[in-house]
């Protein structure tokens, strides 16, 4: 739940992808401690934005941040992936994510600073560290709107997998990675056909 600075490469392709006077419907999925959608309510305060998480706490930290931020724009949903939108028919212009992509083989190499302190179900994104990246990719364009934009951050190594992910649906243009300040490719980005 810690926000880390290559997250600063996905919230950057967000506001490209919303000029500062636009009023985008942005869904996060997995929001941890709110850090994404509190910056990019922020930067786009005519944004109307839905963040969700599996995890009470974390929902009640990243409620707690907002309001100590000042953003009361947000409306935070307990539940997985999209399933806090059942029965609804939101359809966004942007779905960003920073979910759980560590391998599970991994974990206890960690540094102790995040293996001992975070939740697992932050980090956990099964043996190939894929897991969620399937879930998310699966049914995102039943809510987003045709021209609207997928965003993932991902580990180290895992862009050309993201990739095929989205690509194998048939319902995205050819994604793009974009790397961050260490030269890493880490966010994939593609916009919904």
């Amino acid at each position: 739940m810690i926000p880390r600075p290559q997250t600063e490469t996905l919230i950057e392709a967000a506001l490209t992808l919303s000029p500062p006077d636009s009023s985008p419907f942005i869904l996060e999925i997995g929001t941890g401690s709110g850090a994404i959608s509190i910056a990019l309510a922020t930067e786009l305060p005519k944004a109307s934005i839905i963040a969700t998480d599996i995890s009470p706490g974390a929902l009640s930290v990243a409620r707690e941040n907002a309001s100590s931020n000042g953003v009361k724009s947000i409306k935070f949903i307990e539940g997985n992936l999209y399933e806090p939108l059942k029965g609804q028919k939101e359809i966004f212009d942007l779905i960003i994510s920073n979910p759980p992509y560590i391998p599970g083989e991994e974990i206890s190499r960690l540094p102790p600073g995040i293996r001992d302190y975070e939740p697992r179900l932050a980090f956990d994104g099964g043996f190939d560290g894929l897991e969620c990246f399937r879930k998310i990719v699966e049914k995102a364009h039943h809510h987003l709107k045709p021209g609207g934009g997928l965003l993932l951050e991902v580990g180290n190594s895992q862009n050309q997998s993201v990739c095929k992910i989205i690509s194998q649906t048939g319902h995205f243009s050819s994604p793009q990675t974009l790397k961050d300040l260490s030269n890493i490719e880490r966010v994939v980005k593609a916009k919904r056909v």
